[in-house]
């Protein structure tokens, strides 16, 4: 894979560097937060590992201007801060992990690995249908009405879980722990802030509904409701 590493102390992303590079990986470094985001706007890569606290722009600032720019590379997040607002505030800003220092190379990788790639799907669930939207999971493609849906990671891994659940009702604390891996309630709007993100763009552009809310239980997609 190709990965970015935004990271001011020099030990560190020479640490990671160093390491990926050993399990084959293709590693560029940013020692700033403005240059990190020229570099992620500018240049693909498979995965970006992002220190919270950055000169220049702070790494919430930067994964934010980086999903207000249509990018959808997954982030991880580097940080000292593990505190639980600190994880949700990540969240909410379009990360998809985060690693808390000082970390272990073996789960940074595994979690490097995770973002990246993704475990092989049996066939017949390679691709999800309902109505007129599909979601393909190798391509990570989604359409509604042959129209592609540009989602990211968040929201494309929050579709997913409902749409395999196709007409089950799924309570926020269920989509806590299937798409954030909260098991526990962080006092968030996290989920609230995703459904309606991917309300406007699944939804709204088409003449059907098929994101729907029940009333003090969860939510649902269906196409029969």
């Amino acid at each position: 894979m190709k990965v970015l590493v935004i990271e001011d102390d020099a030990e560190t992303a020479s640490y990671i560097r160093n390491g990926l590079t050993e399990e084959g990986h293709c590693v560029d470094v940013v020692g700033d937060g403005r240059n990190g985001l020229i570099h992620a706007t500018t240049e693909d890569y498979d995965v970006l590992i992002v220190d919270r606290m950055l000169p220049g722009l702070d790494g919430l600032a930067l994964v934010k201007a980086l999903r207000a720019a249509g990018r959808p590379t997954p982030v991880l997040y580097l940080t000292s801060l593990g505190g639980v607002d600190d994880r949700v505030k990540g969240f909410e800003a379009g990360g998809d992990d985060y690693v808390s220092k000082p970390f272990s190379f073996a789960e940074l990788l595994a979690r490097v690995n995770a973002l990246g790639r993704r475990s092989p799907l049996k066939e017949e669930e390679t691709v999800l249908r309902i109505s007129d939207l599909e979601m393909d999971l190798i391509r990570r493609v989604v359409r509604r009405a042959g129209e592609v849906v540009e989602l990211q990671p968040r929201e494309f891994r929050l579709l997913e879980v409902l749409m395999r659940n196709k007409g089950k009702v799924l309570t926020r604390t269920m989509l806590l722990e299937r798409v954030w891996d909260f098991h526990f309630d962080p006092k968030t709007s996290v989920v609230e802030t995703h459904i309606s993100r991917l309300r406007a763009k699944i939804d709204k552009p088409f003449q059907k509904e098929l994101i729907h809310t029940v009333r003090s239980a969860g939510y649902s997609i269906d196409d029969h409701i």
